[in-house]
């Protein structure tokens, strides 16, 4: 019998970096979110429908890693999306991708994964180098007819669908159409030995990146990435959870914060830190309308940023609060008393404590002569959303050094 016991422990007596899992981090991650409902049979459907396609995606990563992995959903699909084949490459330019580096993806052994409404895969690791910063294009085969009710619809980055067929390994194709979005991609994943975390930013368009030229990567958080990778902190990545239209405590474009906040935050991978930057949709809704059920008052913000912290804290996570940016000049009626609420949560993030810290980005873009506008330089036109050097500023304004904080 003590032979056997023997003999057993041997067999679990792994070397000890056989016993530690690798540890995932998301170097991107957009948030998906319904294209549209089914439309009745005599409208016009704007969500494509693709067949015996090609989609070749490209992402930008953040941090590099030794391995990579890819995660996709179907969360808002009305039938199974069938992927006959799968690639991930560096990319070059275009379509082209870099032939010496491009592998084959596969779930659980096999090239071909069904995912059914809902689901969400995640691939087998590959040994890639991935470097920092850089173009990644992933590349997925649509076997089956499946129309694109999930995505991120503000990509900002030119994707390619191809003629029919599969053009998964194809070291360049001629593309049928190019498309601003990311369809069923919903993360990439590293493992980074020297990385120490993963910061997510949680936000609606002014996140997202909107009227920030497309192509360019100029949205803050991009530009918060490439000051945290050649800077001399730790190695962390940037992941953008925002999207355009997006709030706080209702679904309008998308999922609420309240409502995703698990999905887009608390479940990535290796997530560390947070920064939350959203309430003006919320503070535009129903601002000046008779029924008082259709106003959302900056108490009601402070109770969803509340909830929204001790979330975060109970996972361990450190979460900073960032200031709204200006919105005079909308152009709107409403935008004084917009604007004086936007104020009044803007008084409590500062003064309140209730956040891990605090990142001024209305400190950032205002006109010190028009506080409540843009100042001019950074102002995109429509004066609620930054231009490149105004997300830029936004970008330049955080002290990288607040990321060296931990949970007690």
């Amino acid at each position: 019998m003590r032979r056997l016991l023997t003999a057993a422990c041997t067999l679990v007596a792994l070397p000890l970096g056989a016993q530690r899992p690798s540890h995932w981090l998301a170097t991107w991650s957009p948030s998906p979110s319904a294209a549209s409902v089914i439309p009745p049979r005599d409208s016009t459907d704007r969500v494509p429908t693709y067949v015996d396609r090609t989609v070749r995606q490209i992402v930008r990563t953040t941090l590099g890693g030794d391995s990579v992995r890819i995660r996709l959903t179907n969360e808002y699909g009305e039938r199974a999306l069938v992927i006959g084949a799968a690639h991930i490459a560096v990319r070059d330019s275009g379509t082209a991708v870099r032939v010496a580096t491009d592998k084959a993806i596969t779930f659980a052994g096999r090239t071909t994964v069904t995912l059914r409404p809902g689901a969400v895969m995640i691939s087998d690791p590959i040994a890639f180098k991935v470097p920092a910063l850089t173009d990644i294009a992933v590349s997925l085969w649509l076997k089956d007819t499946i129309r694109t009710t999930t995505q991120h619809a503000l990509g900002l980055q030119t994707n390619y669908v191809s003629a029919h067929g599969d053009f998964t390994a194809a070291a360049r194709f001629q593309p049928d159409t190019t498309i601003a979005r990311w369809l069923w991609l919903t993360g990439v994943d590293v493992v980074n030995a020297r990385a120490t975390g993963v910061i997510v930013t949680i936000g609606n368009s002014i996140t997202d990146g909107f009227r920030s030229t497309p192509d360019s990567n100029s949205r803050w958080p991009d530009v918060l990435a490439r000051r945290l990778l050649s800077s001399s902190e730790p190695p962390k990545a940037v992941v953008n959870a925002g999207i355009s239209g997006n709030r706080v405590l209702a679904p309008v474009a998308g999922p609420s914060a309240l409502s995703r906040f698990d999905r887009d935050v608390l479940m990535q991978p290796g997530v560390t830190h947070v920064i939350l930057l959203e309430a003006i949709n919320d503070l535009s809704r129903g601002t000046g309308s008779a029924d008082p059920r259709d106003t959302v008052s900056a108490q009601d913000i402070i109770a969803g940023y509340q909830q929204l912290i001790t979330r975060a804290h109970e996972r361990g996570l450190v979460i900073f609060g960032a200031t709204l940016t200006p919105v005079g000049g909308m152009n709107r009626p409403t935008t004084a008393a917009v604007d004086t609420k936007r104020r009044a949560v803007n008084d409590w993030i500062r003064t309140s404590r209730a956040f891990d810290g605090v990142i001024d980005f209305e400190a950032a873009t205002r006109d010190p002569s028009q506080p409540d506008r843009f100042l001019p330089a950074y102002d995109s036109g429509d004066h609620l959303h930054p231009n490149d050097a105004g997300y830029k500023a936004m970008g330049d304004a955080i002290d990288l050094t607040i990321f060296r904080k931990k949970r007690p």
